[in-house]
């Protein structure tokens, strides 16, 4: 008779603890995705207004650096793969990557593992949050910008169509993301 064999994770286990990580990770890039759902396309630009930036900075903050970087890279792989992660305005899988919004979500690992580590590295709050979302931001307004002036070879088309119609609504995406990451990591120390 053949014994079957059981294997059972328990919280101090290695096994586990890696198990959870890609759980985190895994259920971060679900979420992005679901973020990018949320969209408005814009008639006058081909970049659409939508919650991916706004999920992108909370996975980074909440996440910190290297789960947040992994949590991205996997959102990129998986709209590679042809899921449709992106947002659904788009044409989807590497054509998207190639398109007027490929800048921008090239950077996402780097605007989320940025802005992750600047939340590691002292003690969390709304300002070092905001901060961490504004240099973020930067990073990935200027990977987006620069790859549309590539795609239009003008540097002022592609501020009109990737710049101006966002700032207000990055600036609330900001803060916004600040301040659930900020609180979502204080009710998480308090019940430790």
């Amino acid at each position: 008779m053949a014994k079957s064999a059981t294997f059972v994770l328990s919280r101090g286990d290695r096994a586990f603890h890696w198990v959870e990580q890609a759980v985190i990770v895994i259920s971060a890039s679900l979420f992005v995705a679901l973020c990018a759902r949320v969209t408005l396309p814009l008639p006058f630009t081909p970049v659409p207004l939508t919650l991916q930036n706004f999920g992108v900075l909370l996975v980074g903050l909440t996440l910190g650096n290297r789960r947040g970087f992994a949590a991205l890279a996997l959102y990129l792989a998986e709209g590679v793969a042809g899921m449709p992660v992106f947002n659904p305005t788009g044409p989807g899988g590497v054509a998207q990557l190639l398109g007027a919004t490929g800048g921008f979500l090239l950077a996402y690992p780097f605007v989320a593992g940025l802005a992750g580590w600047m939340m590691e590295r002292g003690r969390t709050s709304f300002a070092r949050a905001a901060a961490a979302g504004v240099l973020a931001e930067v990073v990935l307004f200027v990977s987006g910008l620069s790859w549309l002036a590539v795609l239009t070879h003008s540097v002022a088309q592609a501020a009109r169509f990737g710049l101006y119609w966002f700032v207000f609504a990055e600036v609330i995406k900001v803060m916004l993301a600040a301040g659930v990451s900020t609180g979502w990591q204080r009710v998480r120390k308090e019940q430790a």
